[in-house]
């Protein structure tokens, strides 16, 4: 009984923990199906610098974020849930570094010897992500692969909203579907922020479409000139610019003409002198009254003398008028970027380039709103009374305990707000203001510049300062005297703004008809002066008005000609010229061209205004300026010498020779031809060095590796003006110079002709092929000139030794039209699917034709041409194990080693060829043919072509091949060439062509039966047989095997090390480097 009991206790306990089991998997099961139904949707956001998606994600995760690393080590990712689209979304915020995507040149136009800087007017721009940027690209594919949205999230100006449009481009090349959104902010603060999260709208194609123009014209027009300036001047003042950058830049050459005018008016100016009278009453020892000359001044020494004296014969003086009115001194207009960098470089000694980099860095840390600005009117819907009374701006910004502007922030806040309005705004942003108090920065100039914006915002919202203004006019003999003064009753905004001064000027009381005695009336001599040199304001307010650059430009463009030295800031803070900055304006000056005007920069700035807003359109704009400056640089160019005639003036050195102008092309003498077929970019006629062989090569070389090599027999080429008709392309005619003779009787030494392909007999003798083959073979094409791809074909062929070349051009076979058939006796033309070749051009049956063969080109593949079965000159070639056995390439080793320089053979066929390979000094055997019918063997085997009507053997028999059942068709009879024990031997085969050839083989001096299929060589070969009439087997066959005369010199050598030259390891794993 016992027994049981404790057995159905066990058992109850059992059931119970299976069920429990049951219980626990079925509610795991179901909270995984609930977490997946649930899954949140992510949502990526871009900032334009990682503090700002620092405080970004702050503030919408109220604190609770975490962090994790992107790809890169600058450029944090910052995660958080957060409710959006009307549900929970997990936010993952992460930023770019300013631009994700560069622009510049394809190919040789970024090479400055390589074209003509005018054709970088017309030459492919492509965009991509530079080195440096590749781990950001990397981290936003990454995030965009897991998002459904991407809101963008970098600064609301025209470049902000370009590196936003770079940021969707490299996510939408990941996920094409990803919806986007724009996200527009003016400060970052919670409010802002959250406000701009609720108010999503599309990216502004327009504005980002107004920046590619500027990018690339600047890129254009920049890279240009620099060039131009720079190859010459290097060359003509050798001492003093040998070393020298001449830039040029449409923006900086007008800012540098400010500062040249400006110095010239001042070289220029004439002084005069003048004279004047003046009026002084002292009513006792503490008041006295100066009275100023009504008429100012007179040029005319002798008339101001008469009137003196007439004025002292009668010096009583009597007041006939006094007048009292209200004076006001204006508040400063809220503050936009251009008034803060003048105002900056004025008041607190600060450029402009540090003032903007002090202003993006407060702006980021939430301190201030957004610096860059052109608005000077706070907008309606941002109410600065709550911004006041909220508990941002009293506790936080305008602290009363701040002992510097405490109590007039709450004066303002009890007085209530009354900010003064200008006239201009760009509908992005407000004016500049603070937005929360910093009590903690360590650098200086952060701390002026904070208390400079916050004392400005305070003013411009507070009141005028008050006062009385006195004037009182005297007569003396008729002449008018005016004397002045101030009382000021109400500083008001000048108590928290001490950068401006307003200071009283008190007169005594005095009454109208009152008369008096003047203490003196003098005269005083003077002259005109000269206008000051220009300070870094005057030169902002100058570019502004005359619309050069932007707001957010200004200080780049003058930083830029300070560091080119083309003019320098004295002690004072003003700008002067320097010699070079100096001879390129008179230079430019003295061809008439507008260059260091602003006339043309400002065209083109109202321009780009007119694409931001939908007025124009963007590829009309940068069609036009291209258009514009591309002349005035033809201009330029022709008149150039005034610029080394201006210069020398101010270098002390002797000009040199000028070097001459780039040929249009490159530096070599190469000339465009035509436009590439794989990528559209120019093909040039280009020659080696020292004299080597002419070759046509595209433009987008390294991109695009389409190139045509001439053989060594045109001894000079050039371009034609006249164009080939039967070309669809219509290309123009080239005319050759070839060797003497080289191509006669077929054509003549000077020849006009063209490798379009329209004449198919011309290209096989050239040993070419039409580029419109090549390009078929391109993997890559490019539709236009605006974006470059790489259009390399992925070539099968071995460069030197055994590295694949990066250089080498397809070897598919061309798919021109075939010739027409040959005349009786001619010779059948060499057939080439490669650029290059290493047998002689012509056959030895032409007339005069040259047996120089191909220089070697490195990288090229050198294919060995087909056989010519009516050819006499011995030549020989060897073929590889392929059904078709093609003609093996003769390649050389172009690494460095052991076998630098040593030439070899393999298949030739681009794709799907066999794994023939064999040294071309190498002493491999090929074997006789076997008793069982098998041909000879051996990697290869020379094939020498002979007359069809020579006499057999010694008995004069004659030996036909299989060909129409045999007995028709005389053999031929080949010898081998190949060192080895069938060296020197003799054998017949078909005398067809080899595409028609049957596969009859017979060894001259073996009476036995011949045979067919693959030999046992010492390397897997091909050999071609047949039967005899006297009966075997017939037909082609492969075979794998090892050689019966096997051969020491072929041996596979064991490997040595490195390093010892023992066998058995390698200099990795040598023991004696352990």
């Amino acid at each position: 009984m016992l027994l049981f009991s404790r057995f159905k206790s066990s058992w109850i306990k059992h059931v119970r923990l299976n069920l429990n089991l049951i219980v626990f998997t079925r509610c795991c099961k179901t909270t995984i199906v609930l977490r997946e139904s649930c899954k949140m949707v992510q949502v990526l956001n871009v900032a334009e610098k990682n503090d700002a998606a620092k405080n970004i994600a702050q503030l919408l995760s109220r604190g609770r974020m975490n962090r994790r690393e992107g790809r890169s080590q600058f450029n944090k990712i910052y995660e958080f849930e957060h409710n959006l689209f009307n549900q929970n979304v997990k936010m993952s915020v992460t930023s770019v570094s300013g631009h994700l995507l560069t622009s510049d040149f394809v190919g040789n136009y970024k090479k400055w010897q390589a074209v003509n800087p005018v054709a970088l007017f017309e030459a492919p721009i492509h965009k991509f992500v530079a080195q440096d940027y590749q781990n950001i690209k990397r981290t936003l594919e990454d995030e965009t692969k897991k998002s459904k949205y991407l809101i963008i999230w970098t600064d609301c100006d025209r470049e902000g909203e370009n590196i936003g449009y770079e940021v969707i481009t490299v996510c939408r090349a990941i996920k094409p579907n990803i919806q986007v959104f724009r996200a527009k902010f003016s400060e970052i603060t919670y409010q802002s922020i959250a406000r701009a999260l609720q108010n999503l709208g599309p990216p502004n194609k327009n504005v980002s479409d107004a920046v590619d123009v500027r990018i690339e014209l600047d890129l254009r027009i920049g890279a240009a000139f620099t060039r131009f300036q720079t190859l010459r001047l290097q060359k003509v003042f050798p001492d003093s610019l040998g070393q020298s950058m001449i830039s040029y830049g449409s923006c900086q050459f007008p800012t540098l003409g400010f500062i040249v005018e400006r110095y010239k008016a001042i070289q220029d100016f004439v002084k005069e002198n003048f004279w004047k009278l003046k009026v002084v009453w002292e009513l006792n020892e503490e008041e006295r009254v100066d009275f100023l000359w009504k008429r100012h001044h007179l040029f005319d020494q002798a008339v101001v003398q008469i009137l003196l004296e007439k004025c002292q014969e009668n010096p009583e003086a009597e007041i006939i008028k006094v007048q009292t009115k209200n004076k006001s001194k204006w508040r400063p207009l809220p503050l936009d970027t251009v008034e803060l960098e003048k105002l900056a470089s004025r008041k607190l000694r600060i450029n402009a380039k540090e003032t903007m980099k002090i202003a993006e860095k407060l702006y980021t840390q939430g301190f201030i709103s957004y610096p860059r600005t052109e608005t000077n009117i706070f907008p309606k819907e941002l109410d600065l009374n709550p911004l006041v009374q909220c508990q941002l701006l009293p506790k936080i910004l305008l602290q009363t305990v701040d002992p510097a502007w405490g109590g007039f922030a709450q004066r303002v806040l009890d007085e209530g707000l009354n900010p003064r309005q200008g006239k201009k705004s760009d509908q992005a942003h407000p004016p500049i203001h603070p937005i929360k108090y910093a009590e903690n920065l360590n650098n200086e100039n952060e701390r002026k510049l904070y208390e400079f914006i916050v004392r400005h915002f305070l003013a411009c919202v507070s009141k005028d300062a008050q006062g009385y203004e006195t004037v009182a006019e005297i007569e003396i003999q008729e002449e008018a005297f005016v004397a002045s003064g101030l009382q000021i009753v109400a500083r008001n905004y000048l108590e928290v703004y001490p950068y401006e001064r307003w200071s009283d000027r008190s007169l005594p009381q005095l009454n109208e008809g009152q008369r008096f005695i003047p203490t003196s009336i003098t005269m005083e001599e003077g002259e005109t002066s000269p206008p000051q040199l220009l300070s870094e304001a005057d030169l902002i307010s100058l570019m502004e008005k005359h619309g050069i650059g932007t707001d957010a430009t200004h200080a780049d463009h003058i930083e830029t000609i300070k560091s080119r030295q083309y003019a320098g800031v004295q002690g004072d803070g003003r700008f002067l010229p320097c010699s070079l900055g100096m001879g390129l304006v008179q230079g430019y000056d003295a061809m008439g061209i507008a260059l260091s005007k602003p006339n043309l920069r400002a065209e083109l700035e109202a321009d780009l205004k007119r694409v931001c807003d939908g007025e124009r359109n963007p590829n009309d704009v940068l069609r036009e300026q291209i258009d514009r400056y591309r002349g005035v640089f033809v201009q330029a160019v022709e008149q150039v010498i005034k610029i080394d005639e201006a210069l020398s003036t101010f270098f002390n050195e002797e000009r040199q020779e000028a070097p001459p102008l780039i040929p249009e092309g490159g530096p070599d003498g190469s000339l465009p031809y035509r436009k590439c077929p794989a990528c559209n970019l120019d093909m040039t006629l280009r020659r080696k060095k020292d004299n080597g062989p002419f070759f046509f090569s595209c433009m987008g070389f390294p991109d695009c590796k389409t190139a045509v090599w001439l053989p060594a027999t045109v001894q000079f080429v050039e371009i034609d003006a006249q164009k080939c008709n039967a070309c669809p392309s219509h290309p123009p005619l080239l005319r050759f110079n070839f060797t003497p003779g080289a191509y006669t009787p077929f054509y003549p030494d000077n020849h006009t002709g063209c490798i379009g392909g329209c004449d198919p007999n011309f290209m096989e003798l050239l040993g070419i092929r039409p580029l419109a083959t090549q390009a078929r073979n391109q993997n890559n094409t490019q539709p236009n000139n605006t974006s470059v791809v790489n259009n390399s074909a992925n070539s099968s062929g071995y460069a030197s030794g055994s590295q694949r070349s990066q250089y080498s051009s397809s070897s598919s076979r061309p798919s021109a039209p075939f010739p027409p058939p040959r005349p009786q006796g001619q010779p059948r033309p060499m057939a080439s699917n490669n650029v290059r070749s290493t047998r002689p051009l012509v056959p030895s049956a032409f007339p005069g034709a040259s047996q120089q063969n191909f220089p070697s080109q490195p990288y090229f593949r050198q294919p060995v041409p087909i056989s010519l079965p009516e050819n006499n000159n011995g030549d020989s070639m060897i073929v590889c194990k392929c059904r078709d056995a093609p003609d093996a390439l003769l390649l050389t080793v172009r690494k460095e080693g052991p076998n630098t320089g040593r030439q070899f053979y393999k298949c030739a066929k681009p794709q799907g060829g066999c794994d023939f390979f064999l040294w071309a000094d190498a002493g491999t055997n090929i074997a006789a043919p076997a008793p069982n019918g098998r041909g000879g063997g051996g990697g290869a085997v020379f094939r020498q072509p002979s007359t069809r009507t020579e006499r057999r053997d010694s008995g004069d028999s004659e030996t036909y091949c299989d060909c129409d059942g045999g007995g028709r068709e005389l053999a031929t009879t080949r010898t081998t060439q190949k060192p080895g024990p069938n060296c020197g031997r003799q054998f017949y085969c078909c005398s067809k062509p080899r595409e028609s050839q049957c596969n009859f083989f017979k060894w001259m001096d073996d009476n036995g039966a011949s045979g067919s299929g693959s030999a046992q060589g010492s390397r897997e070969g091909f050999g071609r047989g047949g039967s005899d009439r006297d009966g075997g087997s017939r037909g082609r066959g492969r075979g794998r095997g090892k050689s019966s005369e096997p051969s020491s010199s072929n041996a596979r050598r064991a490997r040595k090390c490195g390093n010892c030259g023992e066998e058995g390891h390698t200099r990795n794993n040598c023991p004696d480097l352990a």
